[in-house]
């Protein structure tokens, strides 16, 4: 009988995974549920043929050059991988994988979810019932910015942002976006194209950043792109906390150009940014685009999908490069 491969699981995942992991793999696992460091990561790749790690573990070319060369696959556990230096791991003969589309549903409700609390202005009116500051009504209290009818420009149309299209047409939202190749037109559903993000941004009355993390994206909405947008527009972000400079948002915000923001992802991860705490007009929430039961164990049964796919000597469906 031939032995199972060795997987190593970062982190705490659903049971139902877990439980499929057990059938292909001996897996090794720790108690807790904590980042790993470098130093663990390193460690591991001696004990295990496989890796199944999240974002929290970080793979720098420092990294790559110190990993055992037992070590031949990392399946991670998310749709974005910029926490791999995947031309490091290429060259040490790693092969990595991610999960996309299992996600997109879940990040685009977040999406919706923050677009909506923003304009209405959620968090101001959360914060006045639960404090008791709630008596009095007027025409003029809590008026925000209205949705339906209202343009939404999206920066990366790929599978979220193709759902997040979907679900604004439902509140009668006027489309644009911005993509490094225009979508058909079985895609695009009436969507404008624009050829820059700077065509896109005057229509922007809704921005919703959907693009992944890159040295080309790193700070993409800063003070220039900022002024392009409308007057009291509102930004959401589910992308990665790189592609906005936080320092340009605070100053968007405190001049009126932005509204309200709402924003899953930050450029320090965890804690975010405490500076924007001070502002009720940002609606703000720790990373959990994608946590919904259904779709974690449909993330953690991608994973496995590459690495039985590896380990069977067949390419893996999700292999980025």
């Amino acid at each position: 009988m031939t032995e199972k491969p060795s997987l190593w699981i970062s982190r705490k995942l659903p049971s139902a995974v877990i439980h499929r992991a057990e059938q292909s793999f001996h897996v090794l696992q720790f108690g807790d549920d904590v980042p790993r460091s470098a130093e663990r990561i390193i460690e591991m790749s001696a004990k295990a043929d496989g890796f199944l790690a999240c974002n929290s573990e970080k793979f720098t070319a420092e990294v790559a050059a110190r990993l055992d060369p037992r070590l031949k696959i990392i399946a991670n556990y998310s749709v974005g991988y910029d926490h791999c230096d995947v031309p490091a791991l290429t060259a040490q003969g790693l092969t990595v994988t991610n999960t996309p589309e299992v996600l997109s549903e879940a990040t685009a409700e977040t999406a919706m979810l923050l677009l909506l609390g923003a304009a209405r202005r959620a968090v101001e009116g959360d914060k006045m019932v639960r404090t008791g500051q709630w008596d009095s009504w007027s025409p003029s209290f809590m008026v925000g910015k209205q949705v339906s009818g209202a343009r939404l420009s999206i920066v990366g149309m790929g599978r979220i942002g193709q759902v997040m299209a979907r679900m604004a047409r439902g509140f009668g939202m006027e489309v644009h976006y911005y993509n490094r190749n225009r979508l058909s037109p079985e895609k695009e559903q009436g969507a404008i194209y624009h050829n820059s993000v700077e065509a896109l941004l005057p229509f922007a009355d809704f921005l919703s950043l959907h693009c992944p993390a890159t040295a080309e994206t790193t700070n993409l909405m800063n003070d220039d792109r900022f002024a392009l947008m409308p007057n009291g527009s509102v930004l959401v972000n589910t992308a990665r906390g790189a592609v906005v400079d936080e320092g340009a948002l605070m100053a968007a915000l405190d001049s009126g150009k932005l509204a309200a923001a709402g924003l899953d992802v930050f450029q320090v991860e965890p804690g975010g940014n405490s500076e924007l705490s001070a502002y009720d007009n940002v609606f703000m929430l720790p990373h959990i685009g994608s946590a919904t039961f259904e779709t974690r164990d449909a993330m953690g049964f991608r994973a496995l999908d590459n690495l039985e796919a590896f380990f069977r000597g067949e390419e893996p469906g999700d292999k980025v490069t």
